[in-house]
């Protein structure tokens, strides 16, 4: 997903899409894979999509979506509330998300930034759970931010207690398999009780989960060369499904 920190954004957006190539097999798709069709469509958006014309979306066929609220201890997505609170005014199911960074600051720290501004939770039925980006590092060749399996782990447990914490949910997890498999030494801690939102492009399938996991609630199959503004999700379910999985039950 997009990073908006400096400096270098556009070189940090190259740097990110060449992993995400070399990690999910090749570029993207624009069309949404056969086997996906009919489930509800959905998209994630930071500030690079600026402010986003949400009846368009809406008319597109978006019924959610993601909106990025924070980076690390400190940024903060400067369209969020246009973003969050436009998408909930055209009628979509939405949700915010942190990019984690943790070479930066703790776990903690970072979860109490985000809900902070703007990665809260209600049961209103409009509402999905906040929800963790964990990916490669965008902004260096350590691309497990210099952590240790055994450290990561720790360190997404601290960040997920704490949203816990203050919002009442235990937040959805973004990543990829490669990137789980290698970063967190395929650890199966997580699985029971996070949702998965995994990114695989190229694909007509999400293709092998990470450890543990045994389905998927959303997959990111496109990353910004669809129809709808940002990268392109797909829900595992149906739509009432989607109400029930936004209201907590």
């Amino acid at each position: 997903m997009a990073r908006d920190r400096k400096p270098s954004r556009h070189r940090s957006r190259l740097i990110a899409v060449s992993v995400a190539a070399l990690a999910l097999g090749g570029t993207a798709l624009a069309e949404i894979p056969a086997a996906a069709a009919g489930k509800p469509k959905g998209h994630d958006v930071s500030s690079h999509q600026k402010n986003v014309n949400w009846q368009s979306s809406k008319a597109k066929g978006a019924k959610f979506v993601y909106v990025k609220a924070t980076e690390s201890h400190t940024y903060r997505n400067p369209y969020f509330n246009q973003q969050y609170n436009g998408s909930r005014n055209a009628g979509l199911i939405r949700g915010a998300y942190h990019f984690a960074l943790p070479n930066k600051s703790s776990g903690q720290a970072q979860a109490a930034h985000f809900v902070r501004n703007g990665g809260g939770w209600k049961s209103d039925g409009w509402t999905l759970p906040p929800a963790l980006d964990i990916e490669y590092n965008p902004y260096s060749k350590h691309k497990c931010y210099g952590l240790s399996n055994a450290k990561m782990v720790t360190w997404i447990q601290s960040f997920s207690n704490e949203v816990k914490r203050l919002t009442g949910r235990r937040p959805v997890i973004y990543t990829t398999t490669h990137w789980w498999n290698t970063c967190t030494g395929a650890s199966r801690a997580f699985a029971s009780n996070h949702a998965l939102w995994i990114a695989r492009y190229d694909s007509a399938t999400a293709g092998a989960l990470p450890a543990g996991w045994q389905f998927w609630t959303i997959w990111q199959y496109d990353n910004a060369s669809g129809s709808l503004p940002g990268d392109q999700n797909l829900f595992n379910g149906s739509m009432t499904q989607l109400r029930k999985f936004a209201r907590g039950y």
